[in-house]
């Protein structure tokens, strides 16, 4: 796989993962933690991946200003100015703008990825033969390009993109969903012209920018104020002063919904959002009772399909358990039923406002 000057990447690493509670906090969220028991942290994971095919300096890490010496931590390799701080929680479409500004001043002729810091893909191969392929089209197609991921069930948790029936590999999205309900989702798989959408953008810098300046006008007027800071000694200052004041909007709402440009590419290479312990669940291998286990070690009775993660070397034993999220970090103990893990975020707080702030 050849690595080309004219690609890069913003790894997305700001979000805190409620939902994995008690290993993810607002101090240290889930990207920073090894949630598969691979020995590495799921954003050095992603950088990984992404720097076999983008030069490790055209990888920039989007991602909140508390989190700046956790991202140098997991990535000692990165040089300051590759790590984007925001000042502020405004979602995902200001710092795609900050990101493809940035980008746009190192090279004007420059294809980019929009990637999640804490998604699991099972094929990396696959993967970035996907990706290749989108940075030579968006190369030479001016299109804002997201991958679209082959449904293999009626997944209620995942937003959908409704594509046109005609063309090749790369088709023109008519239409978003956000979560369906059920039935919708099964009627969604019944088309067969639905794919989930995985959060994955690939486009030129010249055209975000260009639908950042046609879709969110007055977000593009306060970015392109920084032009002359970037990647200089000026732009945290900039950024500093200018930032809170930009929509807090994502890139879903802001662009991708609106824009008249908009393809999909179908994929399949063993993905996952990780986005709660039962997803987690799914893609850990398990033993003969369908158990699951991260770092720890567990001996398990009369106990199946349960989801266990623990410090590494820490000794579990579960006795009659079926169906159950078991988590023991530091200072918390979680033991909740796999069936109510949508609640974890909720009873996170709940626990935080009870017993305090682990």
């Amino acid at each position: 796989m050849t690595k080309n000057k004219k690609y890069y990447a913003v790894i997305m690493a700001g979000g805190v993962g409620s939902r994995f509670w008690p290993v993810s906090t607002p101090d240290n969220p889930k990207q920073f933690h090894d949630m598969l028991g691979t020995g590495k942290s799921l954003i050095r994971q992603t950088f990984d991946r992404l720097a076999r095919l983008i030069p490790e300096e055209n990888i920039l890490v989007a991602t909140n200003a508390r989190y700046k010496e956790l991202v140098k931590s997991h990535l000692p390799g990165i040089g300051d100015s590759q790590i984007l701080l925001e000042p502020a929680m405004r979602n995902t479409a200001p710092c795609i703008l900050y990101s493809s500004f940035k980008i746009s001043d190192m090279d004007e002729d420059a294809v980019m990825i929009v990637a999640p810091s804490d998604h699991f893909i099972e094929n990396e191969e696959k993967f970035l033969k996907y990706v290749q392929d989108a940075f030579e089209y968006c190369l030479e197609s001016d299109v804002l390009m997201t991958l679209g991921i082959e449904p293999s069930e009626p997944n209620t948790g995942y937003g959908y993109i409704q594509f046109e029936a005609e063309g090749g590999d790369v088709k023109k999205v008519l239409d978003f969903t956000e979560k369906p309900d059920l039935e919708t989702a099964q009627k969604f798989l019944e088309r067969g012209d639905y794919l989930w959408n995985a959060g994955i953008f690939i486009w030129s810098v010249q055209s975000i920018l260009k639908a950042f300046g046609s879709n969110l006008p007055s977000m593009y007027d306060l970015f392109r104020k920084g032009s002359g800071s970037w990647n200089s000694d000026r732009e945290r200052s900039f950024i500093e002063e200018n930032y809170e004041a930009s929509e807090n909007i994502s890139i879903d709402y802001g662009i991708m919904e609106k824009a008249d440009n908009v393809y999909v590419m179908a994929t399949e290479f063993g993905w996952n959002d990780l986005g709660t312990w039962g997803s987690l669940y799914n893609k850990l291998n398990k033993d003969e009772q369908g158990n699951a286990l991260v770092n720890a070690q567990a001996m398990f009775r009369s106990a199946s399909r349960n989801m266990v993660s623990g410090p590494r070397g820490k000794k579990i034993v579960v006795q009659g358990l079926q169906d159950y999220i078991i988590v023991d970090t530091e200072d918390t103990l979680l033991i909740f039923p796999k069936a109510e893990e949508q609640s974890i975020k909720e009873v996170s707080k709940e626990a935080e406002s009870k017993l305090g702030s682990s």
